[in-house]
């Protein structure tokens, strides 16, 4: 009975000398008040990490949102719009598309739209006749089918378009680049073209699959005829064809627009020319990520610039923490923990700057806001292995130190 008695003193003697566990949720608790007791340190480290998370996700977000944009647009104007214009013969001299061009290729079975542009040799337009000759603003003159704005996906901002009742007459209606360089708004304002006078009817908004017609002043099919000598040789004939069926009239129309010289006609897909342009603003974003990626890495470096400082700096606390029973793991545990709120703190904040930059930029843009959801996710994530890398050089060496030197400050 004696003995038994003795083993359950012994026992309870040798249970109340073990080190106290300590839970998840105890270790945060310790590296929350690590941090509460050097907050401006804290926020220049935390602040590191958040420059680089808000790079990253603001240049993600940016960039799709760029290309949501993008899509966007392509849906509204269709990607079914093909482009014929005259190219080289094989001796190298210029071409030029038969008159005929845009009836022929009106015959082809799967085209629904089909509409010209010509332009006008010779003929230059000024905002009046008093502007020395030569100084156009680049801006052509052209004549243009009735048909256009459909074809193209164009919109008129101000006045109306070419119809069958002006077609005829001096009138010109102005691509969104001309407008603005001849600072020409109101409809009804006269013009000097082609050695005389000519009335503005309309201004176009910016035509994203047609950009030539930007900086175009349109007059009528017949009106270029009769008042400014045009041949009649279509420059550029726009073609929409059924959306299944685009690859094959593509194959055609080199042929049928001129029939003699198929060599000499270049066909493009203008939405081509978008998609190129999201691809390289891809390959820049990219680029822009690995600026995040150092900017980051960066604020790792003060992230554990600071643990270290902050290891030197409580040595007295870490040895009554070993004095009264602390182990070597749960010292390294609480540093590691600090370093990974810290870390958590500057991720969570460069995700809400990032998100905020990308949404004010998109805005005064005018595209819609994207943000996807593995670009904060990833961004935090990242910010967590920085933060137990950074935090892992300090909590090992904390955990070394001996009591007594720890008291000692040594």
């Amino acid at each position: 009975m004696t003995s038994r008695r003795r083993r359950t003193r012994t026992a309870s003697r040798t249970s109340s000398l073990r080190p106290a566990r300590l839970s998840p949720a105890d270790f945060v608790r310790l590296g929350g008040t690590g941090l509460r007791t050097r907050p401006l340190r804290v926020f220049l480290s935390a602040l590191g990490i958040a420059i680089g998370v808000a790079a990253m996700v603001a240049v993600v977000g940016i960039s799709s949102s760029g290309r949501a944009e993008v899509d966007r647009k392509l849906d509204r104007l269709g990607t079914n719009m093909l482009r014929v214009a005259p190219g080289r013969s094989p001796d190298g001299s210029a071409t030029r598309l038969p008159q005929e061009a845009t009836a022929m290729i009106r015959r082809i079975g799967p085209v629904r739209q089909v509409a010209a542009t010509g332009d006008v040799e010779g003929a230059a337009v000024y905002r009046n006749e008093h502007v020395p000759v030569g100084r156009t603003g680049s801006i052509r003159v052209a004549a243009a089918d009735d048909r256009l704005l459909p074809a193209v996906g164009g919109s008129v901002r101000v006045g109306r378009w070419l119809g069958r009742a002006t077609e005829e007459y001096p009138a010109v209606v102005l691509g969104a680049r001309a407008a603005r360089r001849l600072d020409a708004y109101t409809p009804g304002t006269r013009l000097w073209l082609g050695g005389r006078w000519f009335s503005l009817v309309g201004v176009l908004r910016p035509a994203p699959l047609a950009p030539e017609i930007d900086g175009s002043a349109l007059v009528g099919w017949r009106a270029a005829r009769t008042y400014l000598g045009f041949d009649g040789h279509p420059s550029t004939v726009y073609v929409r064809a059924r959306d299944d069926r685009v690859a094959a009239v593509r194959s055609v129309l080199a042929a049928t627009a001129n029939p003699e010289k198929p060599s000499g006609v270049l066909v493009s897909r203008p939405s081509d020319a978008l998609a190129a342009r999201e691809a390289t603003e891809s390959a820049l974003t990219g680029l822009l990520l690995g600026l995040g990626g150092v900017a980051l890495l960066v604020g790792g470096v003060g992230v554990g610039n600071t643990m270290v400082i902050s290891v030197l700096e409580r040595r007295p606390e870490i040895g009554l923490r070993r004095a009264l029973g602390a182990t070597s793991g749960q010292i390294r545990g609480q540093f590691v923990s600090e370093s990974l709120l810290l870390s958590a703190l500057g991720g969570l904040g460069g995700t809400v700057l990032g998100t905020a930059i990308t949404g004010g930029y998109a805005s005064v843009r005018g595209w819609p806001t994207e943000v996807p959801v593995w670009a904060p996710a990833a961004g935090i994530g990242v910010t967590l292995v920085i933060g137990a890398v950074a935090g892992l050089y300090p909590a090992v060496r904390a955990g070394r130190l001996a009591p007594t030197q720890a008291l000692a400050g040594t």
